[in-house]
């Protein structure tokens, strides 16, 4: 596995965890009405998000470099 393939598939894991986050934290928000928990929830949110937005950069940026 090439170091831009491992790259690739930590950064999509990275963004399910993120998103995985933030559900969490909404889900506590809608039983415990702690608006910490909606900030940690935002906050998980923006992080999937930049994530994303990484991810196709490096894409772009990586896409003359071959997977193997």
């Amino acid at each position: 596995m090439s170091l831009k393939a491992f790259h690739i598939f930590f950064v999509a894991v990275s963004v399910l965890v993120a998103f995985g986050f933030a559900t969490w934290a909404f889900v506590n928000f809608a039983d415990r009405r702690q608006w910490l928990d909606l900030l940690w929830g935002g906050l998980g949110m923006a992080s999937g998000l930049a994530l994303i937005w990484y991810g196709k950069y490096v894409l772009k940026k990586l896409k003359d470099i071959s997977y193997l």
